[in-house]
């Protein structure tokens, strides 16, 4: 059974720190295999320059590996990061970011994923990501 964009958004509220919970993060789709969240643009996520923070957006990857999984398995279950990679290609200004967590490989105690987050507003990649999970339930 497919999850809802509703029931993963009450992942995130359920099972989230309170500081990655004022990233604003929202589920724009859910796939088998897939999730893809939306970062708002928030000044108070930019740093000097005007970029918005690596900080925020590598939480936001390792945000939409957990949801991806969840999809994947029809429910949240507990899990924790083991490795997360991140490669930064350009800035990201006045623009939501689109992060897509794509499953490479779920197993029964692991779980792997490649995520690309792309500038809403121009369409540029503005980084990638891999992660790898460990399922713990």
């Amino acid at each position: 059974m497919t999850m809802t964009t509703a029931e993963a958004d009450t992942i995130l509220a359920d099972n989230f720190a309170p500081w990655v919970l004022a990233l604003g993060l929202s589920v724009t789709s859910l796939g088998p295999d897939r999730a893809v969240l939306r970062l708002p643009w928030s000044g108070a996520l930019a740093r000097e320059g005007g970029g918005l923070s690596g900080q925020a957006l590598m939480a936001a990857a390792d945000t939409a590996t957990v949801i991806a999984v969840a999809s994947a398995r029809g429910a949240y279950g507990p899990m924790t990061t083991v490795q997360q990679s991140t490669s930064f290609q350009r800035a990201v200004t006045e623009s939501d970011v689109l992060i897509e967590a794509v499953l490479t490989k779920l197993g029964r105690r692991m779980a792997f994923a490649d995520i690309t987050m792309t500038a809403e507003r121009t369409g540029e990649l503005a980084a990638r990501a891999s992660t790898v999970y460990a399922l713990l339930g």
